[in-house]
Parts: C-alpha cells; structure tokens; sequence
C-alpha cells in the first residue's frame, strides 16, 4: 500500500512553538500538567490553556539578530580576473586585400576581379 500525505491535516505531537518564541513566558513544574504559558505580546497578556501550533506574530529567540548576522558575515569582493568572459573582443576582423599577379590559369578569363578576404588576428590557417 502507498504512503498517503495529508496537508494541513492534524499535526502530531505537543511541542509548543511559545516554548521558543521571544514574547513568551513559559513556566514547566514537576508533573506534566504543572505548565504555565503566558503570551506577552498581546496586552493585556494572555494564559495560554492549549499547545500552540501557528502563530501568526512568531519571533523565533534562538534566530540572530540583524546585527549579529552582520557582525559574522564576511565581506567578499570579486577579483579581477584578466580573462576575458564572453567574445574577445581585442581580437577585431578586418578585410585584407589580396593580390593576384594574373600568372595563376582561371576558368574566368573575361573578367578581372579584385578579391576581398576576411581574416582575424591570431587567424591559424596555415599560410604564414
């Protein structure tokens, strides 16, 4: 048989969430039912019979406060990296012209034409 999930369903345990919260007073005697549980952030403040599950004004006491999360934090800065990210742009095509003297046989013998090559700096094509 598969597991079933039921959301918002009935929570299990007792652990009381005031038990943690910066606005409660929680007093625990020797028997179990020896508990006092005052809410402080209600005026005027309340005895709470029951284990709270939600609470919609929560202020967890064990969390840091913004000034001690900006007293552990570290300050980090980016390094400057000389490697380029993305295209090279130092590396710019340009048109080269190049030449032909004529003495090289072409099919096309009616027309002179000039040309245009492209090619890139750092271009490793084999002719030097």
């Amino acid at each position: 048989m598969g597991i079933v999930i039921v959301k918002n369903g009935t929570p299990s345990g007792n652990r009381h969430l005031c038990k943690s919260c910066s606005r409660s007073q929680y007093t625990v005697g020797y028997r179990e039912s020896d508990l006092i549980l005052i809410c402080c952030n209600v005026r005027p403040n309340l005895q709470i019979p029951f284990a709270v599950h939600k609470c919609s004004d929560y202020d967890d006491k064990f969390a840091p406060s913004y000034e001690q999360m900006e007293k552990l934090a570290m300050d980090l800065r980016p390094r400057a990296s000389k490697k380029t990210r993305g295209f090279d742009l130092s590396i710019v095509s340009k048109p080269v012209r190049q030449e032909f003297d004529g003495t090289a046989e072409s099919d096309d013998e009616g027309e002179d034409v000039d040309a245009v090559a492209y090619a890139s700096v750092g271009d490793f094509s084999g002719d030097d």
